[in-house]
């Protein structure tokens, strides 16, 4: 699957659009990220821990889209945005949605 969040593919001619595609997921972080988050946010640097479950959370939700797209056809998903929210009580916990186009190049 050829993903780009770029409205077409250099080189490809869209053949067939299917139809937009998403996929979501939300994640929380316990209280131990939590406080070594705070730790990190008062001592200055980068939270590693929270790093990994965004990353963790774009990947899930950008699998889940590409097996949406190929159940529709697809072999490529163009035009891809990707946002993150916090939600639920106090911002604790991450949500991830990714869409796009799913097309056959």
């Amino acid at each position: 699957m050829i993903l780009s969040t770029t409205p077409q593919i250099e080189g490809h001619a869209i053949r067939e659009y299917k139809g937009v595609v998403t996929g979501e997921v939300i994640i929380g972080a316990n209280v131990l990220k939590d406080f070594m988050a705070g730790l990190t946010d008062f001592f200055g640097g980068r939270s590693g821990s929270y790093e990994k479950v965004l990353i963790e959370a774009k990947d899930s939700s950008m699998q889940e889209m590409m097996q949406r797209a190929q159940a529709l056809g697809a072999n490529a998903i163009v035009g891809i945005d990707i946002d993150y929210e916090t939600i639920g009580a106090n911002g604790s916990m991450l949500m991830v949605a990714t869409s796009g186009t799913a097309v056959v190049i």
